[in-house]
């Protein structure tokens, strides 16, 4: 089987960052920000961006997301005490998912240290049943498109 590996990305490409210190406990026994890390940056980054934009009420909002895909290509290891900057962009939304693309840079750093994605698919809070996307998440998203 032939695949090709992705080349990263340039931290231009994304339109969102949010900031994350590496704590202690990130470094597995190798001296490296273990790989399971990167998926609760890739969350964090999405989610508070969405909190912080007021389209994502976490507690009483009526539609919530969640992840159904997630994926992710490493480049270059990153460890504590190093600061990263997370990336977002959406490459594509549909009805009621958004494909978030994220790339997870070393401070000051301008191509991406790993680089992947995460789908979110919104629900009905109480239902748990697919919604279109709300007016204003949809707004949001058009800003964040590629």
């Amino acid at each position: 089987m032939t695949s090709s590996r992705p080349e990263p990305t340039h931290r231009s490409a994304y339109r969102a960052f949010r900031t994350i210190p590496t704590r202690w406990a990130d470094n597995d026994m190798y001296g490296h920000v273990n790989n399971v890390v990167y998926y609760g940056w890739f969350d964090t980054a999405v989610n508070a961006m969405l909190i912080d934009r007021g389209v994502l009420d976490i507690h009483s909002g009526t539609t919530i997301g969640f992840v159904v895909e997630t994926h992710c290509n490493y480049f270059a290891p990153v460890a504590f005490p190093q600061t990263v900057d997370i990336g977002v962009r959406v490459a594509h939304a549909g009805t009621s998912s958004v494909r978030y693309d994220i790339g997870v840079f070393a401070e000051g750093a301008l191509e991406a240290a790993a680089q992947g994605h995460f789908v979110h698919v919104y629900v009905d809070r109480d239902t748990r049943r697919p919604v279109p996307l709300p007016a204003a998440l949809r707004r949001l998203i058009e800003t964040l498109q590629t």
